[in-house]
Parts: C-alpha cells; sequence; structure tokens
C-alpha cells in the first residue's frame, strides 16, 4: 500500500456493504478522534473509499487531518467487498450478531461466483479469484464467524423476519440472537411494540414465544408412553380437558403480546393506559 493524501470518492453501495455504527459507537469514534486524531490511514481503491467511512465522515465534519492509502490488489468490487468482510472480522470490538452477518455475506458472495462460473463454464475466473475459506455450510460460516452452529440458524432467521428495530436492538446488545430469533416470529407490529417496551418486554416477548411452541408441539414422547403403559391411559374426557387447556394457555400468552402492542400504540397516541 502507499500513503497519500486525496480527497475520497463514496460508492454508496460500499458504505452502506457494512452495517453502521450503533448510536453510541459513533459517538464513542468521535471522541476518539477529537482527542487522539485520525492516527490510521482511510484505505483508498483507486479514489474511491473501502475502509473508514466513518472516520471520514467525523473527519469532514470537525475538519480533522487526516491521510489515505492505496491498495490496487483489486479486480471487481466483489473483490472490495470480501475484502471487507475479512478486514471487518478480524476486529476484537466486532459483536456475535455482526460477525455471523459478514460471514453470510461472504456466502453469498462466494455461492453467487461459483454458481456464475458454472453456468458460464468458466474455470479461469475460479482459478483468479480463490476463496481461501471455504463458507458453503453453516458449519463453516459458524467457524469463520467464531459462533455456535445454532447462532448462525438464529441469524438467518433474524435477517429474513426481523424488523429493523429489531435487528437493531440486538446489534446494540439489547437482546440476545437466541431471544431476538424467538421474537422475530412475531408479527411486525408486535416485535416493533416489543423493542419499544425496552429490554424486559423483549426478554417476555421471548419467553411468551418460546412457551407457546412448547405447548404447541407435538406430544410424540407422550403417546409412546401412553402406548408402553395402556392401563394409565386418561380418559377421552380428561383428554379433551387437557388439550383444551393447552390452547387456552397459548392463547393467553398470545393475547399478553396484543396488550404491550396496543399499549405501545396508546402511548405513541398520547394516551395513558
Amino acid at each position: 500500500m502507499t500513503t497519500t493524501t486525496i480527497t475520497p470518492v463514496i460508492n454508496p453501495a460500499l458504505r452502506d456493504f457494512i452495517d453502521p455504527l450503533t448510536k453510541q459507537e459513533f459517538l464513542s469514534l468521535e471522541r476518539s478522534l477529537l482527542n487522539e486524531g485520525c492516527r490510521d490511514a482511510l484505505v483508498l481503491w483507486g479514489d474511491t473509499l473501502i475502509d473508514g467511512h466513518n472516520r471520514y465522515t467525523i473527519c469532514q465534519k470537525h475538519g480533522i487531518p487526516f491521510q489515505t492509502s492505496q491498495n490496487d490488489r483489486f479486480s471487481s468490487l466483489e473483490d472490495v467487498m470480501l475484502w471487507m468482510i475479512d478486514n471487518h472480522l478480524a476486529r476484537r470490538s466486532v459483536s456475535g450478531f455482526q460477525r455471523g452477518v459478514l460471514a453470510l455475506r461472504k456466502k453469498e458472495i462466494v455461492s453467487e461466483r461459483r454458481k456464475l462460473a458454472e453456468d458460464a463454464n468458466d474455470t479461469t475466473q475460479q482459478e483468479t479469484t480463490p476463496d481461501p475459506v471455504s463458507v458453503a455450510t453453516r458449519n463453516e460460516i459458524a467457524k469463520l464467524a467464531g459462533i455456535s452452529k445454532p447462532a448462525v440458524a438464529q441469524i438467518e432467521k433474524i435477517r429474513k423476519t426481523a424488523t429493523p428495530e429489531l435487528v437493531e436492538a440486538v446489534r446494540a446488545g439489547t437482546i440476545s440472537i437466541n431471544a431476538a430469533a424467538s421474537v422475530a416470529s412475531l408479527s411486525e407490529a408486535q416485535q416493533v411494540a416489543a423493542v419499544a417496551g425496552g429490554k424486559k418486554e423483549l426478554q417476555q416477548a421471548a419467553r411468551m414465544v418460546r412457551e407457546v411452541k412448547q405447548k404447541q408441539a407435538p406430544k410424540v414422547l407422550n403417546e409412546t408412553l401412553d402406548e408402553a403403559k395402556p392401563e394409565s391411559q386418561p380418559s377421552p374426557v380428561a383428554s379433551n380437558l387437557m388439550q383444551e387447556l393447552t390452547l387456552l394457555q397459548a392463547e393467553n400468552s398470545m393475547l399478553k403480546l396484543k396488550i404491550v402492542e396496543l399499549s405501545s400504540e396508546l402511548e405513541k397516541a398520547g394516551l395513558k393506559v
């Protein structure tokens, strides 16, 4: 890399490729730059900024001097994105959720490249753009991200069904990956209401979802035990009562979530519950 001082060009696709800092993280970085200056050079590919978008924004805002360095090893925008992912994965400050998201993005890029190469029967591309780390399975993604395999599956669910508010809550550490995956099963309105209620409300919503799932799960084990001990089988009336009780308990849990949602809407309308 060579060090220069030029005006970086912002590519929105690269700027938005990595999740933005939380408000607290941005303020912490801003304090650091104001106190110590911009010690690390911003990295450019040609004149395009590929690392240091937040530092550049803060330096521009406060007139803080900065240096730039060139990295000309890339032949495509995808090469840059893969480098950005590996660069962020190497940072200790990146959370488990963010690491999982980055590893999944790497899988998507690598998988698409392989598919295009196979479709075109282009062995040249495969030889010139090798992937040093395989990310084809959840085990490989978990290893790359340094998280568990179940966490990878939970992050996949969060990416597919969680609202932006819930994603921000898990990114900020307000709720765990495991709990966020449970809350992501709710409707968008219920997710937003739970996030608005804060950490305690989110934990309660996650617990209710788990309870409902447990009560609605097939009772295979109970049926097996009943067959092994026919003398202990409950009467048809008792079985019906137990089923009704299970459904009522599940409905009760969902009603509690609905109350949370309605309470949040009333508060937004300026009405007190």
